[in-house]
């Protein structure tokens, strides 16, 4: 008989690790609803433990919390279990059944899903109304296939269109699309409880990185088949592919931002003095700005180069011309909407560290007060939650003196 939750929030078991299903089930954490990470017990011979973001960065918190693997994992419980031995895949069957939980996720490779006891078909033939989520490089029908974010942006043509016409192929610089597949695991987990609601059963949601990251290309695929040469949309800096002008421009202290999307915002510009002399024929329609966009690019180039940002911003300002500076990776945080926004967990030292807002508030933070508990160390929750599901101490020990728990 399947157990009564101790509380109403919807529990979330997933055998997870890296990025990409970490940051999916943080969404959740956002929400307020239990997450409960299970990482694999010790491998003879090799240092490290679990998760192999735990060891990447600075350490912060003893030898299995390093900076990078903080963020994508507060606010979580985290269990070891050896999940190649049957005990262990014993263990997981009885957590899905008595706490019961609502939705398992996994970024293990697919095929690794039936050898470990995860596959959808097992899982669900136990507890027909879970959910059951994956995200892997190109989905279960390519199982053995890795993934890994650079690799897919490789593949899906991302580095293709991102760094300077005349240079190398480059990554975008966050790993957008193991973050793209976590956002498309919590959209869909959300729309498989709204459809469970009504049925009363689970769900199969099967992410290929691979083609969350290909669903993004709507504004250069297509265009192929309309006409559209390649070299019009491959790589172009800074520059915008289409509206004219879009650019990075020198400032006597830097550089600043400026985009131009419509022919009214350009007039609005050519009419402040300072850029009164781009008030040219040549220039006046964008497609006229496409012919003559190099040139242009120059022009604006000169004219912002003899002037601080903060002057140049104020005549962009005044035109409602979208700009911005170029911010610093170290003063993002600093930013008003962000600092009224972040969310803060507190490392066991006692300093506070500073984590990136979700992307919608919601009332579960406002609660909490945008405080969230600091990731859990390796194993740390083992006992508490097999106890949860009835196991005695005599039984954790057991397992735990054969190797299938931590």
């Amino acid at each position: 008989m399947t157990a009564k939750k101790t509380d109403d929030r919807p529990i979330i078991l997933s055998v997870e690790q890296a990025l990409s299903m970490p940051y999916a089930t943080l969404r959740f954490v956002h929400l307020g609803w239990r997450v409960i990470r299970i990482e694999p017990t010790p491998v003879a011979g090799r240092k490290s433990k679990g998760d192999p973001n735990r060891y990447i960065g600075v350490p912060v918190a003893g030898q299995d919390r390093h900076s990078y693997f903080v963020a994508p994992n507060v606010g979580k419980e985290a269990l070891a279990i050896n999940l190649k031995d049957p005990a262990g895949r014993d263990v997981l069957q009885r957590l899905i059944r008595e706490l019961p939980v609502d939705v398992f996720c996994t970024n293990t490779m697919p095929s690794r899903h039936e050898s470990l006891g995860i596959d959808c078909e097992s899982l669900r033939e136990m507890r027909p109304e879970l959910i059951w989520s994956a995200i892997s490089a190109m989905g279960t029908a390519y199982p053995d296939v890795p993934g890994y974010d650079p690799a897919t942006q490789a593949l899906c043509g991302y580095m293709d269109l991102t760094g300077e016409p005349d240079g190398p192929p480059l990554q975008c610089g966050p790993p957008l699309i193991d973050l793209k597949a976590g956002d498309e695991v919590f959209a869909q987990v959300l729309l498989a409880m709204l459809e469970r609601e009504r049925s009363g059963q689970g769900k199969k949601i099967d992410v290929s990185m691979a083609h969350a990251a290909v669903s993004w290309l709507h504004t250069f695929t297509p265009m192929l088949d309309m006409g559209c040469e390649p070299d019009d949309i491959r790589r172009s800096g800074n520059q915008h592919r289409q509206f004219i002008p879009v650019n990075a421009y020198p400032t006597r202290d830097g550089f600043i931002f400026m985009a131009v999307g419509s022919d009214a915002q350009w007039a609005r510009l050519t009419e402040q003095p300072m850029f009164a002399s781009l008030a040219q024929d040549r220039f006046l329609r964008n497609e006229h700005r496409r012919d003559h966009k190099e040139d242009l690019h120059r022009l604006i180039g000169e004219i912002t180069a003899e002037s601080p940002a903060a002057d140049i911003a104020a005549v962009f300002a005044s035109a409602a011309i979208p700009h911005s500076p170029i911010t610093k990776i170290e003063d993002v945080a600093d930013l008003p909407f962000v600092r009224e926004t972040a969310l803060r967990t507190t490392l066991p030292d006692g300093r506070s560290v500073r984590l990136p807002p979700p992307a919608v508030p919601t009332e579960h933070l406002a609660m909490v007060d945008g405080e969230l508990p600091f990731s859990p160390s390796y194993g740390a929750d083992t006992d508490a939650v097999l106890a949860e599901i009835g196991l005695r101490d005599g039984e954790i020990t057991t397992l735990r003196e054969k190797g299938v728990v931590v």
